[in-house]
């Protein structure tokens, strides 16, 4: 049975390379996303890589085989619905789940899951606006683009927001930057390098354009 660490390698290797169309996965990325060094991530890659998990070339980076992307996508599954327990069912905040999320997603039963998911009424997204893994294996595709690039008087959908980071979501939450509402970029200040926004019915307010390539938006 796969370890807790080579589910969390696995499904954020496939989280990657969905945001990726499905390229390889640089280990710059992988260590980044994961909190490690490049030397771990590079050590963990080469690993799963003879246990049938990947296949890995040093100047392209990662690729899931079959079965890496099968075990990827069940774990990438049950975390996306854990969140979505936690928040809809327990009422936890959005900035909260993702570490409850990372410990439950290792120990649950496909039966319990598979209860959770039907209990749940089969949502579609995460409370962050990811799509959710059907039972078998089927992901809607997340076709969108960065509020960054979105230029001035353009009002677009709050898709989903691309940060796990606690203060980063309280922030969003705050601003009502949520998946689902609509936001009208009021003007960009190239050099300030910051955006002014305005929610539906909301005061405006401004964001740096880091914070804005993380929300992500469609027409």
């Amino acid at each position: 049975m796969p370890s807790s660490t080579v589910e969390n390698y696995l499904k954020q290797i496939l989280s990657i390379s969905l945001d990726r169309d499905n390229r390889e996965v640089a280990m710059g990325l992988i260590s980044e996303a994961l909190g490690v060094t490049p030397g771990t991530a590079t050590s963990m890659v080469k690993n799963l890589e003879k246990e049938g998990w990947l296949t890995y070339k040093s100047r392209k980076g990662v690729k899931l085989t079959a079965p890496g992307r099968k075990l990827g996508m069940n774990i990438l599954r049950r975390h996306r619905l854990l969140e979505t327990f936690l928040v809809e069912t327990l009422g936890l905040d959005w900035s909260e789940i993702h570490d409850e999320a990372e410990e439950l997603e290792h120990a649950i039963s496909e039966k319990v899951l598979e209860r959770l998911d039907e209990f749940l009424g089969r949502p579609r997204h995460d409370p962050h606006g990811h799509p959710i893994p059907t039972k078998g294996g089927i992901i809607q595709k997340h076709i969108c683009l960065s509020l960054l690039d979105c230029k001035e008087g353009m009002s677009v959908t709050i898709d989903s927001i691309d940060d796990q980071e606690k203060n980063f979501l309280k922030f969003a939450r705050s601003r009502h930057v949520v998946p689902g509402n609509r936001i009208r970029i009021l003007s960009r200040e190239e050099v300030a390098n910051a955006m002014e926004l305005r929610i539906d019915g909301k005061p405006s307010f401004s964001i740096g354009f880091e914070a804005a390539r993380k929300i992500l938006v469609s027409f």
